[in-house]
């Protein structure tokens, strides 16, 4: 296999650290979806498999069904946002963005903290995941 294909990326451009998570996760995915190791390898063979099965299967059950589930307050199709709005810099072919008024776009501006809030915890979920990850890439094999 020479070029891997990433499921859950959208065309466009993405981060490096983004593409790292993805493809390790997609490497994760493929392996469970397409070797099929519960039919080749004796997962009940020592305590060590044990617990890589456990860890494979969890990280693979989180990766494709929790993870995908997060949802943030900006996700909320009812949510009033701020309309965008430019004014020329006077002297000058600039624009400068016009903020919006906080009080009038309240809803909005705590569902951005509380995005910013959540994009903390995700990150940090995600690295703790990927290093489980990295501890049991030795058992990714039939």
């Amino acid at each position: 296999m020479k070029r891997l294909k990433i499921a859950t990326l959208d065309k466009g451009w993405h981060d490096k650290d983004e593409i790292l998570l993805h493809a390790a996760f997609q490497l994760l995915a493929d392996f469970v979806e397409q070797e099929h190791p519960e039919k080749i390898v004796d997962w009940d063979a020592n305590e060590l498999h044990k617990s890589a099965w456990d860890e494979i299967t969890g990280l693979y059950k989180w990766w494709t069904k929790s993870r995908p589930r997060r949802r943030s307050p900006l996700d909320d199709k009812k949510l009033r946002r701020p309309p965008f709005k430019l004014k020329k810099i006077a002297g000058s072919d600039m624009r400068q963005l016009v903020m919006p008024d906080k009080k009038k776009y309240a809803g909005y501006y705590l569902a951005l903290e509380e995005h910013a809030r959540l994009e903390q915890e995700w990150y940090e979920e995600d690295q703790r995941n990927l290093h489980r990850l990295i501890e049991i890439r030795g058992f990714l094999w039939t």
